[in-house]
């Protein structure tokens, strides 16, 4: 897409309602790899961007947010968690507050051999969840929103928003990488499977908890 074009694209999102729309499975631009940003945004652009991107998370809510999320098609997330959480929950998804911050062109590796296995949810993927299993750690590469280089590790439910994001911005969703015999409601998770770990689920459901997933 053509720099004009994304610009304009970026004037006439934020020109429109707020929060911004978030776009729901099926439409392309969920299922394109992303545009690497390298500038196409004007300094003023990228800030008015971004902090509308976070105020859309927030109102959502959720923990994160990429922009083809939003309909443009450029690496860019914002997360932020946090982690509001019992301590039984802390202790067993490794969930521990993580400040707002910018992905620019991230990409991730996997550090190790340890998956872990939880239920996850997307703000394109409305009243739905389904268990994941993930890497526990990986190394994040790309930038922050001053064009600092970013190389850094995440564990725990920190890594699985990075890693939810990055996938956003490949094309790829959670859905892609889940267990479908577990695929539930939100209103089933409430009901049923709120527990620290989807093991109870598993085991009603008749899913694996290791090796689900793709790698």
């Amino acid at each position: 897409m053509p720099t004009s074009s994304l610009s304009e694209l970026v004037d006439e999102l934020l020109s429109g309602t707020h929060p911004l729309p978030i776009i729901s499975a099926g439409v392309p631009v969920l299922r394109q790899p992303a545009l690497p940003y390298e500038g196409q945004l004007s300094t003023d652009q990228l800030d008015r961007l971004l902090r509308a991107m976070r105020d859309t998370m927030h109102a959502a809510p959720g923990v994160g947010l990429a922009a083809p999320q939003i309909g443009v098609p450029l690496r860019l997330a914002v997360i932020e968690d946090p982690a509001e959480v019992t301590a039984e929950v802390r202790e067993a998804r490794g969930r521990v507050p993580q400040p707002y911050r910018v992905l620019v062109n991230p990409s991730y590796e996997t550090v190790g051999d340890g998956r872990a296995a939880f239920f996850e949810g997307c703000l394109s993927v409305p009243g739905w969840q389904a268990v994941v299993s993930r890497p526990e750690r990986i190394r994040l590469r790309g930038q922050d929103e001053t064009g600092r280089e970013v190389d850094e590790e995440f564990t725990g439910w920190p890594a699985r928003i990075v890693q939810h994001e990055t996938d956003h911005v490949d094309g790829v969703l959670y859905l892609d990488r889940a267990e479908t015999r577990s695929l539930s409601s939100a209103q089933a998770v409430t009901d049923y499977w709120s527990q620290p770990t989807p093991a109870t689920a598993a085991q009603s459901l008749g899913f694996p908890l290791h090796g689900t997933g793709a790698p």
